[in-house]
């Protein structure tokens, strides 16, 4: 069962520790009686319901790692098996082990709680590239099952495509497409490994010059960025989109046109208040029409913030700032099915940007518009959107204010007074078979995204952008108080220094830190990971600029533009969007 485990100074709850038992023990739909995970996002359930690790391998692993320690269950499994070698075994095959009948769904998905178990932490890694990493079970029949227990084949599974194979075909380069269409045909293929194999197939199949494992990264699903680092632009307009939102024009010094940016997309500002000190970096979604050969960022003044309060009072036009190409996920995806653009506040940049894109291709789609502002003094691109929105044959609007003033006009201005809410939705009659796309505050975000999912919205189809710091994903971590991003403790490093360009932190490198992964922890910025040895990608950000050293070497390079955090370190200054 799960436990407590001292980590770096932390705590993890795991139950990567087993133990052989003696007896019959009773398999059920998702577990063995007597047995847990710590981390059911990560482990258990259904289709990863039983772990199973082989005697071969063990033996294996005693040669290459000089280890004679093991005991069974020491790579976190729970059945220890003689036979079934991942090159032999199938996705899709069945086997009957005791009372019960099994069927083998996906390889395991190694974290770094197994190279803790075995003190090696590179073996995630290992698992991977010497092709044993394990499989896991799904219940078919429920049953006892005990130690000696004979293991009979019941069927074999369609295309035959053993567990080795599956597991490159994800985690190492190449994705062959025949293979990938192979796997996808496999019915006992877990939905997990069949959304990231999709992934892999759908970028297979697409010219759009994306690069990277979008099968394990959602930052690996965008074109490379259109320069390296930073290049200078030149303001060539300011305009006040309301009271406190003003839009910048950013063109190129010759005049020449900007490469284009998808819907969505934002830009990456290295702004100088002080020469000689640390540059502030902040990020901005375009809200301009995409491929007009300017960009129009827009920016809020907040009075606590030093960016937003800069470029109110400090940024003139013909004044020249340091720009990082656009990037972003948050993007507009193609297709028939209805689009439901919902924003608050200055969070309309974004969708406002896809509302052009939709207007420019005079598109059929049925979009929905909805929009929270405080009143109509703060109501930035009113006239704009309703321009756009007459545009379209199919279009739908809908304005809250929740603070309407006297001069604010029910039915024109807005069309209801308060917040964005499940029954607005639910009066509205938003369409469930929507792609939904969401910007806006903290509160606002937490409030709608489970809202969707109550009137019926597919959550695989609705989409978010954050204003700051993504959620942080530190997998069977036990919660602990949290303070703002800072500076290390200790004596402050030598080495280039390190920005995060959404916790809006610049700190200098040490090299007592094993990689930008650990530095970011000691920062106390938000990461995410799970298995920091260059495998599953899960840290995979953008790199705005500069350049990494990798130890270990990933064993799939990150997406151009990108870098794995886990495994890497500076070796100059470094900009990442995190």
């Amino acid at each position: 069962m799960p436990h407590d485990v001292s980590w770096h100074g932390r705590t993890v709850h795991t139950g990567v520790w087993k133990q052989a038992v003696d007896g019959p023990r009773m398999v059920r739909r998702t577990n063995i009686d007597g047995d847990g995970q710590g981390d059911l996002e990560g482990h258990g359930g259904e289709y990863r319901a039983v772990l199973v690790y082989q005697l071969d391998s063990y033996r294996y692993w005693q040669e290459v790692l000089g280890r004679n320690d093991f005991v069974t269950g020491q790579f976190g499994e729970n059945f220890t098996v003689d036979g079934l070698s991942d090159d032999e075994v199938c996705i899709g095959d069945r086997y009957r082990i005791g009372e019960a009948v099994f069927e083998v769904t996906q390889p395991r998905v190694t974290c770094y709680r197994v190279g803790l178990r075995m003190d090696e932490p590179q073996l995630p890694a290992l698992l991977i590239s010497h092709h044993r990493p394990g499989f896991y079970l799904r219940v078919v029949d429920e049953g006892e099952v005990q130690a000696g227990d004979r293991i009979t084949k019941v069927t074999s599974g369609p295309e035959s495509m053993t567990v080795a194979e599956i597991d490159a075909l994800l985690y190492l380069p190449g994705h062959p497409r025949r293979d990938l269409v192979r796997a996808l045909r496999i019915p006992a293929l877990s939905p997990g490994w069949r959304t990231s194999l999709q992934a892999l197939l759908d970028q297979a199949d697409s010219d759009d010059g994306v690069v990277g494992n979008p099968g394990l990264s959602s930052v690996a699903g965008s074109p490379p960025p259109a320069w390296d680092g930073f290049r200078p632009l030149r303001v060539v307009g300011i305009d006040a989109e309301s009271r406190h939102v003003v839009s910048l024009r950013l063109a190129a010094p010759d005049r020449f046109p900007l490469p284009a940016a998808l819907p969505g997309q934002f830009l990456t500002l290295r702004l100088r208040p002080d020469p000689e000190g640390a540059p502030i970096i902040r990020s901005y979604s375009l809200s301009g029409r995409p491929g007009d050969p300017e960009y129009r960022i827009t920016v809020k003044l907040d009075p606590h913030g030093a960016a937003g309060t800069y470029v109110h009072t400090q940024v003139h036009t013909d004044d020249t700032l340091d720009i990082a190409a656009p990037r972003g996920t948050f993007t507009l995806r193609p297709g028939d099915e209805p689009v439901l653009l919902l924003s608050a506040g200055v969070g309309v940049t974004p969708v406002l940007a896809m509302l052009h894109a939709l207007a420019d291709e005079n598109s059929s789609r049925e979009v929905w518009w909805l929009h929270g502002a405080r009143n109509g003094a703060e109501h930035p691109f009113a006239r704009e959107s309703r321009s756009l929105l007459a545009a379209l044959p199919r279009a739908h609007s809908h304005v809250s204010y929740s603070m309407p003033a006297p001069e604010d006009r029910l039915g024109s201005d807005f069309q209801s007074a308060g917040r964005i809410s499940v029954d607005l939705l639910e009066r509205l009659g938003v369409p469930r078979t929507a792609d939904a796309y969401l910007c806006g505050p903290p509160a606002f975000m937490d409030g709608l995204v489970p809202a969707l999912a109550a009137v019926g919205v597919d959550p695989s189809r609705t989409h978010t952008e954050l204003f700051g710091a993504s959620a942080a994903l530190t997998p069977g971590i036990a919660p602990s108080r949290t303070e703002p991003p800072h500076a290390p403790s200790g004596v402050p490093g030598t080495g280039p220094m390190v920005s995060f360009a959404r916790s809006g932190l610049t700190a200098p490198w040490s090299a007592d830190h094993g990689s930008l992964l650990e530095f970011a922890e000691a920062c106390n910025v938000p990461t995410r990971w799970s298995c920091r040895t260059g495998v599953c990608h899960t840290c995979e950000i953008g790199l705005l600029s500069g350049a990494v050293a990798y130890a270990p070497e990933p064993l799939e390079p990150p997406g151009d533009g990108n870098t794995l955090i886990c495994c890497s370190t500076p070796r100059d200054d470094v900009v990442l969007d995190l």
